[in-house]
Formats: structure tokens, C-alpha cells, sequence
């Protein structure tokens, strides 16, 4: 669900009272140091609701910097960093979002690719016996965990943009009781009346 106008000018509002009841009494050092927080703060919600247009823009292959692509698109959910000093960055795009993009970073410290997780291609790739953390790797974040303890199951979900007849669905990882993934599914998502 995006934020609507109401709730993002609710939220700024709130911080707007907030920083009223407690600047009084403070010096300028620990008022610099709450607006900087606030800046922050709404820095990262920006960040988390921008279009994609906005989030990508400006990010070339081969000339951006892992500075640049950390100022552009914020604080990246996971960052792995692999033994050659490349890094894997992910950004998925809101609770429920339709698309996890991956960030490769080289050991230069340059942009190296920047790639949609959340696709039928990469879904395919997902192998029975892998590791909850392959499967993280892979795909990122999931929006839905749920466990079935009569089942001795856990599934990991995430929605997508599948297209076909109903354009979005659910990708389903199926993890055992060795937290080993036994299966994948598919299904719909259900939308209130």
C-alpha cells in the first residue's frame, strides 16, 4: 500500500509538533542534531516511496559510485560483500512492492548492474534443497512469511507484476522443517470488495 497525501502530510505534522514540544531548553547543537534526525528520517520514507524513474535516475553502469548509488536510492535493505570486495546491494520497493532491485557494485566501488529480482526468470532458478539464505540472495526480502506449524512449514511470499489475466500474483517458497525449500507455488492475489 503507497502512502496517500493525507498520510505523509499526517506524519510531517507529527514530527512538526513533536520537534515543537521539545526545542524548548535546548542549545543549537541539540537542535541541529533533532533536525538532522528529522531530515533523516523523512529522507528514508522518501526514499521508500519514490518512483522508480526517480530512485534509478542517474545511475550509469561503470561511472556511478557506491556513494552515489547509497545518496540516489538510501539505506539498502541487505548489503553483501563478497570475498573479491564486490557487493551486492537490495532495495525492495516497499512492503508488498512489486519489484526488489539488486545493486552490483565492483571492487572498484563502481556500478556494475542493476537488476529486478521479482521476474518469472529468476523465479525458475529457485531449486528444491536450497537455503532460506539462497533463496534470500536470489530474490531478496519477502513481503509475507507465513508459518504452518501442523505442516511443519514455512512460506515465503512475494507479489509481483505476473501479468496475463490477473496482473499481479504471489510467488510462494516453501521451506521444511530443515528450513531447506521442499517446493514453490503460485497464487492469486485477493482483493476486497
Amino acid at each position: 500500500m503507497s502512502p496517500t497525501f493525507s498520510s505523509t502530510r499526517s506524519l510531517a505534522v507529527a514530527c512538526a509538533a513533536l520537534a515543537a514540544l521539545t526545542l524548548p531548553g535546548c542549545d543549537d547543537r541539540q537542535i541541529d542534531t533533532m533536525l538532522d534526525a528529522l531530515r533523516q528520517t523523512f529522507k528514508t520514507f522518501f526514499d521508500s516511496v519514490k518512483p522508480d524513474v526517480l530512485l534509478l535516475k542517474g545511475m550509469t553502469p561503470g561511472v556511478s559510485t557506491l556513494e552515489a548509488v547509497r545518496e540516489q536510492m538510501g539505506k539498502p535493505e541487505t548489503e553483501r560483500v563478497f570475498d573479491d570486495g564486490s557487493r551486492r546491494l537490495e532495495y525492495p520497493r516497499g512492503p508488498q512492492g512489486l519489484k526488489t532491485y539488486m545493486v552490483d557494485i565492483g571492487p572498484d566501488g563502481r556500478l556494475v548492474a542493476i537488476t529486478q529480482a521479482l521476474t518469472a526468470e529468476n523465479f525458475a532458478k529457485v531449486r528444491i534443497g536450497e537455503s532460506q539464505d539462497d533463496v534470500r540472495r536470489l530474490l531478496g526480502k519477502p513481503g509475507q512469511v507465513a508459518a504452518y506449524r501442523l505442516k511443519q512449514e514455512t512460506v515465503w511470499s512475494w507479489k509481483w507484476l505476473e501479468g496475463g489475466v490477473t496482473q499481479e500474483a504471489y510467488f510462494n517458497v516453501h521451506f521444511g522443517p530443515d528450513g531447506r525449500v521442499s517446493t514453490t507455488s503460485r497464487s492469486d492475489v485477493i482483493r476486497g470488495r
